[in-house]
Formats: C-alpha cells, structure tokens, sequence
C-alpha cells in the first residue's frame, strides 16, 4: 500500500513538474486534472487490480520523461512495456489513456467556463488579449459606438437585417459515440459544481459518488462504433443538439442581444422576424461520393425533421397557455376566440380525456388551443407518413407553411400590446415567435449537395433519347444555348419512357422528392466540382422538368486550386445570361471549399487562393448588381480550413461578408459549438458579433507590395508540395507504410467511403483521411509543407523581406490567422514520435527520406518563429501552451502503442514476449480483458490488436481536438 501513496503522489507531482507555474490566479486546471485522475485510478484499481493500475502509471512517468527530454531511448523502453501486454491489457491500457485524454479535455473546458464567469464579474477582459480570440456582443456594440463613432441606431440597423447560416455537416469524424458525450456532459457538471462556492459537505459527498459513478460509467461503455453508422444516424445526432442546447439556445441569445442593444441606447427588441441566426443541414442531403445517401434517405430525414420541430412546439405550447391566462383583449381576438369557441363545442368530448374544455372568458387559451390541436396533427401527420409513406390526417387540420402559424401568435402579441401587456407580449410569447422564426416547420433546412458530372450524365441520356446528339461531346456553348432555349420552351423534356440507369434514376429521384416535400424542408442545391455556366444551368432545367414548385437556389461549390482561379470568370459568364439574371432576383450564393484545395496545394498557397478568389468574385457580383453571399465549407483542423471562429471571420477580405454569411459546422465541431448551453451562446455570439463588427468595421486591404510578395510565396510553396506530394514517385508508399492511413476505414466513423475512388493515389483520397493520417503521428504534414520553402526562398532574396514579412503579421488579419494556426499546429507537433512510426514501419531505403520532411518540418517552424517574432512556440498565448503540456505524456503513449500495434499488424514475423496476463477482475472468473478480445470476432488481425489500434486513434484524435 505505502509503495501505491508514494505512487499517486508522484503522478500529481509530475502533473505539477510539467506545468510548473500557475497561468494566472483563476487557474485551477491542474487541480481540475489532478482530481478527474484520481478518481479514475482508483477505479481502475477496483476493476483491474494493482498491477495493471501501476503499469499505467510507469507508461504515464515514461512519457513525461520523454517529453522531458526528447530522448528517443525513452521511446523505446514505452515500447518494451507495451508490446509485452497480452490482448486483453492492451486493450485496457489503451482504452485508459484514450479515456483520461478525454477527462483532461472535460477538465480544460470546466476551467475555460469557469475564467469566462470570473471575468463577467469582474468586467476585466484584458488578459488573454481577449479582444482577438472572443467576440463578446456587448463589448463590439459599445466598440462600434465608442471607437468608431457608428450612430446606435446604425449598428442597430445592420444587425437586424444580417444574417448567419450555420450548415450542419456530418461527414467527418465526430470520433466519440453520443452514449460517451452524454456522459461527459455529466462529469463536466460535476466537476463545476464541486468548485461551486456555497457547497455544503453532504453536496459535496454525493457530487463526489455521481462523478466517480459517470467516470466508470464512461471508462466501461464500449468506445468503438461497431457498425458504420448510417445517413440517418448521423442527423439523428445531429438533430440531438436541437433538443439539448440550440432550441432553447436561440431565445435566450437573442435576449442578451436586445440587452446589449438597451446598453448603447436603443429600446426596441430585435423584431422576431429578423433572420439573425438560421440553422441548415447536409446531413441526408449531401450525396458527393455518399452512395448510401439515397432519395429515401433525403425524405426520411426531411420527414423526420418536421416531426422533432412539431413535438418541440408541441411541448412548449401548454406551458404558454398556462401562461397566457389574462381575460382583457382585443375586439380583433374575441371575435376569432369567439369563432372558435362555438365551433369547437360540436365535439364536446375532446380526444385526449385530460384535456377540458376551455372557457370562453379566457380568449388566449382558446386561440392557443387551437394552435395545439393543429400542432398535434402536424406532428402525428408527420409521424404516419413516415412509417406508413400515407397519412390519413387531412391536410387542412395541420400547418403546412410558418405563415399559418404565425398569424394567430402574431395576434395575441398585438392584443397583449393594445391592452398595455406589452411586458407580458415580451415574455414566453416573445421566445416563441422568434422560435418559430428562425426554425419554422422544418427545424432547420437541408441542402442538396451533387456532383456535377452526374448531371451531365442525365443530360446526355436525355439528348441520346431525343436523337439530337451527345450532351456530353458538345462544347460549352452548345450546351449553353440547348439549355436556355429549353429554358424558355414549355415542352417537357422527357416522358416514363426515359432510359435510365440506377445512377440517373436517382439523381432524377432526387428531384421529385424536392417536388414532393414542402418547399421549406430544402435551401440550396450545391454542386461540386462545378467549372462551367452550364452546370448551373443543367440543375436549373432538371428542377423545372420535374415540377418543383418553388426551385432551390443553385450553388456552385469551387474547390480545387485550378477551379478557385477560375472561379470569378465563371461567375461573370454566369452573370451575363439574361435569363439566369432575371431568376434570381439580384442574389447568389457560392461555396468555397477549404479541405479540397489544401490537399491540392498546401496550406499557405490555398488559403491566398481562397483569399483572392473572394475578392474577385465580390468585384464580379458588384459589377451585374448581384448580392453575393460566400457559403464557407470549413472543416474542423487547420489543414482543413479551421480555426477559431472571430479570428476566421474578421480575417476575410473587406466586403465578402457583408452582413450575410454562410459557414459548415461539421463533425466534431458541432460538439465544440453546442455541446453544452454556454458554448451554445458563444456560437451563435461570436458568429453574430464577427459578422457585425466585419460589415460594420472591415479589416484593412493588403498593400500592394505585400500582395506581391505572397503572391511569389504562394507559387514557391505550392512547387515545392506538389513535388513532395505528388511528384515523388514514392511518397504515396512512404506516406502509406509511416501512417494508419490504411486501416483509418476501420474506425466507422462517417457514413461515407474515404476515397472517392477505389483505385488511384493521393488524388483520390479523400481530404478527410490525408489530414486525419497525419494528425495521427503528431507530424501535420499537410498544413505546413510548402511553406518552409517560401519563407527561405523570399529571405533569402532579399533580407528586407523578413522585416516586411514581419509587417505583414502585425499589421494584416488574414497572414496572421495563417501563421498563428500554424504556429499552433507546430506546438502539437513532435517529429520525434514521427520518426518511431517510421523506424517501426517503413523500409530502410525510404528511411532518408522520412530525414529530409523532418528536417524540412524543423527549418519551417524556426522560420515561422522569425516571421511572428516569437523565441518560443506559443509564447503568445501562454494558457492553450500549459494545456498542450498537460496533454502530451498522454498521447506520447498512445502514439507508441499505435506504432507497435501497427507494426505487429503488418509485420507477421514480428515476435514479442508476453508477459503474463496481468488484468484482474472484479469478478472472481478473471476474464473481463479476455472478454475485451471478443468484442471484435470478425477482425482479421491477430486477438486484441485492432481494438487496440482504434482505441489509439480515437484517443490521439482526442488530444489533438481534431480528427479530419
């Protein structure tokens, strides 16, 4: 026992060693940490014994002497202690150290909400420069007002007419199951409550049981997805954040946005109709490359969307008209209550027992009953027309547009003002209209996403079918002229008799459930891959051919370095068809895709591209008198186009924003956004305080001889990651045998293939895996390749170009962004545990190579540090570098465990020595760790080793806060 005490001490001791001081006087991380670490300890001493608790630890203590001193030899003695576990312990010890990366993450951000309340009431933002990384509404109302002499009643004008349209996206990788984020959302309320002021000691005693109780609850739920989840799954959880945070979310926002209004002077509320925050969806509709992604899936999920967003007006709407008892009115009310009431007394006896009948005295409740009777069927039509595809409630007893259930809201708001009820009107009924405003009938509203060959495909079969030719030979004006003069004919197109193939059939299929559903289910149309008018004008024509009432809105999606070049000039060829101008009425949307392009170029060259592309397509859309709106396709890491949020939006080029903007929140983000009620609100504030104070104040345009020397940096680093990454005729080997690129499809964690084709190289892989690979041996490639070579060749030109390189991050937004993201990447980087993968696992001729990249990764990061003027990484932002820290030594073992695991995987004459199995278990049969191997019976790999690689794919991911 006594050997154990002097144990646990060490642990906190180490804790203590690697973060040596206190980032401020509110930081109570390490306490945070050291208690959740504890607690898990001592649990899995109780399931699994002494021996097995103490094997975590020396892993624990190697890899902080590791991160000590960066001796490799370290490295190895890990890898000893690790190889030599049977299965079902390695499994377990793996499991342990993805799980406390996951309770250093819970505790980071308890600490995180907790600095956020200390500061509120101290009104104190100066440390953490906060002005730069959190947009507090309050703080950029007064700035705009104060600093920059805007009239209240403009800013306030700006605000109500701007909108953000934040796209859920599924595809990448929420890696965690949603049975293990419910239970971390329990251990963070614990954990905040312990440190709560006015805790009692008996609270103090049962908050302690319910965290152990969640932590194991946690640790003993099976963290691999044994299925690949399906399209519907995927909405599923992501429609869950509807009912946990964003539903009430938005009201309680939009609140503190009248607050903060009242504070400068205004005394109006935001008018509940204004669009300040609207929510879409990919998930169902976005079928690039998903072949599972079928026209049933699309009406499912359209369907049951409807049905969530009527139970939730279904579940509030009785507590309103508990609520709304008052017995004054307006003439205008009384005689629609009136109404009502008379007709409503035919069938006296209604059809739930329970509910009685409402007196006429009380004219709010009978409109509000009304409203509920109608909301009832809309759900329950909903429902059978899901399971049965018929529903026998008629259509007139349920709403089928956000009018009808607006009008009697409406109304009782306005009776309640003419009475002097105004305060009331501004209550629960208030929250209500502006639910019902920005959600409408459909919860949120789903894109289409296709590709755009696939329509040429469709094309081509009709031109076949008409005898006139082969859509797909004929050249772009060809194509443009039959297309507009079909435009403007009335003929159908086509009749049954079309010849189809399953893939036309179901792009065609796709169309007539557009047709079929109400038109609010849908937004846009997205296509990617889209080059030419003509692409834009094939979906345009396949909507009116199969009857879509109210057509989608079409939006071309430029993603490859090449197709963002073109971009501006196939927008103007666009703008210029008179018939197109007249269908859309002075605006267009276009999506810009991060992911495509960094894979294609490099990081630095493809965020200039992204940048310049901006700005010429804005230049275009002013010069036809188009409002262009920019839909940005962000993924969640660096490599990928991510990033903190205000940052992202206040580095964008001057005018692009302009009061509307669209961005993807997709995968894991979403639970980073809105996984609890606090972030929720700071979501929807920084998104909304970026947007305003970007029109209200934009960032300055770059000087001429700073565009010139990117534009030289960007041609220097996108040769020089083109010729790595494509060019050497080896890489595609190397960069298979140094990751876990192969086995990333065992994972299950979207609903997609992760390569676009089966065959093929890096081309065809799809981004996602290419960073996700990458971001597993702590090497980030794909985000700083390149720039390296750019920042050598321009300093070494001229040495004036380092001071203005220095300029340039201190004086422009969008070349800080780039280097601060970077910089951060760096920090979480370790070329050391790099080159383990490739001692391990890649063949000794290609062992230079490996040298080279890591030499080059180490000139690049020294270089970048001159640039940002900084000695060390991070030194700017002391906080996130103490939480890197504490990471580390987790994921150092994880990293090892990985590259053994692999390296047993691939290399069947690789023998190790087990030690006896050392797990024991609660119950006297000691097999709970065998039992760990039989989770998996179909695996292919030797017993336990697959697991055991999951397992450390979903723990690094979880340190690095980032998967794809």
């Amino acid at each position: 026992m006594a050997r154990n005490v002097e144990k646990m001490a060490s642990i906190d001791a180490q804790l203590r060693l690697l973060v040596p001081a206190k980032v401020s006087e509110d930081d109570k991380l390490v306490e945070y940490d050291a208690l959740l670490l504890d607690r898990f300890l001592d649990i899995l001493q109780d399931l699994h014994g002494e021996d097995l608790r103490e094997t975590v630890q020396d892993c624990y203590e190697l890899s902080a002497e590791y991160e000590g001193k960066h001796d490799s030899k370290k490295l190895e003695e890990l890898g000893n202690v690790l190889t030599s576990l049977d299965p079902g312990d390695s499994i377990v010890v793996a499991k342990s150290f993805s799980h406390m990366l996951n309770l250093a993450n819970l505790a980071e951000e308890v600490q995180i909400a907790y600095r956020r309340r200390i500061k509120l009431k101290k009104g104190d933002f100066a440390d953490e420069n906060s002005a730069t990384t959190e947009s507090d509404l309050e703080e950029t109302l007064k700035r705009l007002v104060g600093e920059l002499k805007k009239s209240p009643q403009e800013v306030f004008d700006a605000l109500k007419n701007q909108t953000v349209d934040l796209v859920l996206t599924a595809h990448p990788t929420q890696s965690v199951r949603r049975s293990l984020l419910q239970k971390h959302g329990r251990i963070r309320n614990c954990l905040a409550q312990l440190y709560a002021k006015d805790i009692t000691p008996d609270d103090k005693q049962e908050l302690d049981e319910a965290l152990q109780r969640e932590i194991q609850a946690a640790f003993r739920t099976d963290e691999i997805r044994r299925t690949q989840p399906t399209p519907q799954d995927e909405m599923r959880a992501g429609m869950s954040y509807f009912h946990e945070t964003i539903w009430k979310g938005v009201p309680k926002f939009l609140r503190r946005v009248d607050t903060a209004l009242k504070n400068i002077g205004i005394n109006e509320r935001v008018p509940y109709n204004a669009p300040l925050i609207q929510f879409s969806s990919w998930m169902g509709g976005d079928r690039d490359g998903n072949p599972r992604v079928t026209p049933e899936v699309t009406r499912d999920v359209c369907l049951l969307a409807r049905l969530m967003a009527a139970n939730l007006y279904f579940s509030q709407i009785e507590d309103l008209m508990f609520e709304l008892s008052m017995w004054r009115c307006s003439d205008e009310l009384r005689v629609r209550a009136d109404e009502l009431h008379r007709s409503s007394r035919k069938d006296a006896k209604h059809y739930i027992e329970f509910w009685k009948q409402i007196p006429s005295n009380e004219p709010y409740r009978v409109i509000l009953g009304d409203v509920r009777d109608k909301l009832y069927n809309t759900r329950e039509r909903s429902r059978t027309l899901l399971s049965h595809g018929i529903s026998d409630i008629p259509e007139e007893s349920t709403y089928t547009n956000v009018e009808q259930f607006l009008e009697p809201l409406e109304l009782c708001y306005r009776s309640l003002c003419a009475c002097g009820d105004r305060p009331i009107a501004d209550g629960s009924l208030l929250d209500f209209l502006r639910q019902v405003s920005t959600f409408g009938l459909s919860l949120v509203r789903l894109d289409i996403r296709q590709e755009s060959d696939r329509h040429t495909d469709v094309m081509d079969a009709i031109t076949k079918h008409l005898e006139i030719g082969s859509y797909q030979e004929w050249s772009e004006e060809r194509r443009q002229e039959w297309l507009l003069s079909e435009l403007s004919g009335k003929r159908p197109l086509f009749g049954p008799d079309l010849p189809k193939t399953e893939e036309i059939a179901d792009v065609l299929d796709t169309f007539h459930v557009i047709a079929e559903l109400p038109a609010d289910c849908f937004g846009a149309y997205i296509i990617s891959m889209a080059t030419a008018p003509s692409d834009v004008l094939a979906v345009e024509l396949l909507q009116r051919e199969c009857h879509i009432k109210q057509p989608l809105r079409v939006v071309p999606l430029f993603e490859k370095l090449a197709d963002l070049e073109a971009a501006p000039a196939a927008v103007a060829r666009l703008f210029s068809i008179e018939w197109y101008r007249n269908r859309i009425n002075g605006k267009q949307e276009v999506m810009i895709g991060y992911s495509d392009s960094g894979k294609d170029a490099g990081r630095l060259s493809a965020a200039w591209a992204l940048y310049k592309a901006q700005e010429e397509l804005v230049k275009v859309a002013k010069q036809y008198g188009v409002k262009l709106t920019m839909f940005h396709g962000r993924g969640g890491t660096v490599g990928r186009g991510g990033g903190p949020t205000h940052l992202a939006i206040l580095s964008q080029p001057p005018d692009t924003v302009d009061g509307s903007l669209r961005v993807t929140v997709q995968g894991e983000v979403i639970e980073q956004s809105f996984g609890e009620e606090h972030l929720c609100f700071r979501t929807l504030q920084r998104f909304t305080a970026a947007t305003l104070e970007h029109g209200m104040h934009p960032p300055i345009s770059p000087k001429p001889e700073w565009r010139a020397l990117l534009n030289e940096m960007a041609v220097v680093a996108t040769e020089e990651y083109r010729s790595i990454v494509f060019k050497e005729p080896r890489f595609v080997e190397y960069f298979r045998l140094a990751t876990p690129e192969l086995e990333y499809g065992r994972m299950n964690i979207g609903s997609r293939p992760s390569k676009r084709k089966p065959s093929g190289g890096i081309e065809s892989l799809r981004a996602i895996p290419w960073i996700f690979a990458w971001t597993q041996t702590r090497f980030h490639l794909p985000v700083w390749l390149g720039s390296g070579a750019a920042f050598k060749h321009v300093i070494a030109k001229d040495i004036k170009n380092l001071h203005l390189l220095q300029e340039m991050y201190n004086g422009w937004p969008f070349f800080r962004v780039s280097i601060d993201l970077v910089e951060m990447v760096f920090a979480k980087g370790d070329p050391g545990i790099a080159a383990l993968y490739d001692k391990l696992l890649v063949s000794e001729e290609l062992w230079p190579f490996g040298e080279h990249l890591r030499a080059n990764y180490e000139e690049t990061k020294s270089l970048l540090l001159q640039i940002a003027g900084h000695r060390d990484l991070l030194e700017g932002d002391p906080s996130l570098k103490q939480r890197l820290k504490l990471r580390d030594s987790y994921i150092t073992t994880l990293n090892v465990c990985q590259a053994y695991t692999l390296k047993r995987i691939r290399d069947p004459n690789y023998h190790v020595k087990l030690r006896p199995h050392i797990s024991k278990e609660y119950m006297e049969s000691s097999k709970s760790a065998a039992e760990l191997v039989k989770l998996n019976p179909t695996s292919e790999y030797a017993p336990g080793l697959e697991d055991t690689l999951i397992l450390t794919m979903k723990g690094i991911a979880a340190g690095m806060q980032n998967t794809g």
